[in-house]
């Protein structure tokens, strides 16, 4: 999937990559889609429970290897 822009935010715990993306996806326009790439399992159902709380679309999640990949677009 393209994204507009793409997060590192391997190596970090939570809260740090929602905290990341929030900053990211206030810099970017409404429609565009974001990219988080994260080492923390339980990132997955935080970007779920973000998506949900802030109005953004969770597009797509997937696992690759030992990192969770997150697409979200900007509401």
């Amino acid at each position: 999937m393209d994204a507009n822009k793409e997060l590192d935010t391997c190596g970090l715990n939570c809260p740090l990559p929602l905290l990341k993306a929030k900053k990211a996806l206030a810099d970017m326009r409404s429609g565009e889609v974001l990219k988080v790439v994260a080492t923390d399992p339980g990132s997955t159902r935080d970007f779920q429970a973000f998506a949900r709380q802030t109005g953004n679309e969770l597009i797509e999640q997937s696992t690759i290897g030992d990192k969770f990949v997150h697409f979200l677009r900007r509401r």
